[in-house]
């Protein structure tokens, strides 16, 4: 998973408000590896801290859908 100017793992990134839980559920789930390949694949020139906040904050049923993690 690349972040702008961070290449951090999701382990290690620190969400904020909303971004929180959904970052926890991935973690809990053991997707991390696949949440960080697809954001590969759908951000190939990486993406900011907040941009990738705001996805897991705003985007938590779909990133759950691709995951398939069962709606918590």
């Amino acid at each position: 998973m690349i972040v702008t100017n961070n290449n951090q793992k999701l382990h290690d990134f620190k969400a904020w408000s909303g971004a929180v839980d959904t970052k926890q559920t991935i973690l809990d789930q053991h997707k991390s590896e696949d949440f960080e390949f697809l954001i590969d694949e759908l951000y190939p020139d990486g993406l900011t801290e907040t941009q990738l906040n705001d996805l897991l904050w705003f985007e938590e049923e779909w990133i759950y859908k691709q995951l398939n993690i069962k709606n918590q």
